[in-house]
């Protein structure tokens, strides 16, 4: 039974998130990798595996301007600098705050902070909060 406080999609998130970050770090067809991944992971329908492969896509597509909105709202720091999986959990953030109008962006928020709290630095989840809250203002 999934815990009550897991929101349901937190597994097809951190699935996104490892096939994003298997593709950053090779040099391979990008759908190749997701469906390496979604090999490695069972899932509960087609619509948990239409959310990743949609979400994965995004990213990829609209990657220019997520990083530019990520620089844009990043305080007195560099994006060089910016942890690899704190930027691909901003890029999944943004693109779901600007193109998946059926889920809430402070639900999109949420998620991305408390994956970040499992899979990144102890200070990633405050920072990853402060970018997608400004961000998310700044096109609301």
């Amino acid at each position: 039974m999934i815990s009550p406080d897991l929101h349901p999609r937190r597994k097809s998130r951190e699935s996104v998130l490892k096939a994003l970050y298997a593709y950053s770090n090779q040099n391979e067809n990008p759908m190749l990798v997701l469906k390496r991944v979604l090999s490695l992971i069972s899932m509960k329908s087609s619509t948990d595996s239409a959310y990743i492969e949609n979400l994965y896509s995004l990213v990829l597509k609209n990657n220019e301007l997520t990083d530019k909105l990520i620089k844009k709202n990043l305080k007195n720091w560099k994006f060089n600098r910016v942890a690899q999986l704190d930027k691909i959990l901003l890029r999944m953030g943004i693109c779901e705050i600007i193109f998946m109008d059926d889920i809430p962006p402070k639900a999109s928020i949420t998620e991305m902070v408390e994956i970040a709290k499992i899979y990144s630095t102890e200070d990633s989840s405050s920072f990853i909060n402060g970018v997608l809250d400004s961000v998310y203002k700044e096109i609301k």
